[in-house]
């Protein structure tokens, strides 16, 4: 991602912490010269530290995750525009945001009761903190589906986090801007949802 430095962090545990509280993520590979991208849920995995997903078999992309084949995986978590009135001090108008690109190579499980047990665990994690759903390894409709979908983890090679949160500006108005920041990620999103779901 392009700097400048003080946008950049190289600290882990802090990107990690974006996977954790921002899982649903891009993945990104390519064939030759044409670049494909889905949208899924991507967890990551404490024990092995690596990432861990699965994807529908129909989906064109399959064609492109070989074992050892580089991926980018996009994180988003919170952004907002930041209006000059929120500052304490004369100001431009920008754009505030946390990313996190992780850079790795596939590794596809095909094995059937291991590719169930990485959707066991996921849900597990999707479910937290006040589990209302358990998946069962032997749920007999996950033998239905398992032969629908990819399972694959990635193993990381390359992290790079980018917290564009004012930080080249003065103290007050750095937390200003990080105030700005958590009202817009808490904002009703209910009259937005009534207009998309609305048929035409």
């Amino acid at each position: 991602m392009y700097p400048p430095p003080h946008h950049q962090t190289d600290d882990i545990q802090k990107m990690i912490a974006v996977i954790k509280a921002y899982p649903f993520a891009m993945l990104v590979s390519t064939e030759g010269n044409t670049p494909f991208i889905t949208h899924i849920p991507i967890i990551y995995n404490e024990a092995t530290g690596k990432l861990v997903a699965h994807i529908d078999k129909n989906n064109p992309q399959v064609e492109t995750l070989k074992n050892g084949a580089e991926v980018t995986v996009v994180f988003k978590g919170p952004d907002c525009y930041i209006s000059p009135s929120v500052y304490s001090t004369p100001q431009l108008p920008t754009w505030n945001y946390i990313s996190v690109h992780i850079t790795g190579t596939i590794q596809l499980i095909n094995n059937p009761e291991a590719a169930k047990q990485t959707m066991v665990e996921m849900t597990r994690f999707l479910e937290q903190p006040h589990p209302k759903f358990k998946l069962a390894l032997d749920d007999p409709r996950m033998d239905r589906l398992i032969k629908y979908i990819q399972a694959f983890d990635i193993e990381i090679t390359a992290w790079e986090g980018k917290f564009k949160l004012s930080q080249d500006k003065n103290a007050e108005d750095f937390k200003l801007a990080k105030r700005a920041l958590v009202k817009s990620s808490q904002k009703n999103i209910a009259s937005f949802l009534e207009k998309i779901y609305t048929s035409s």
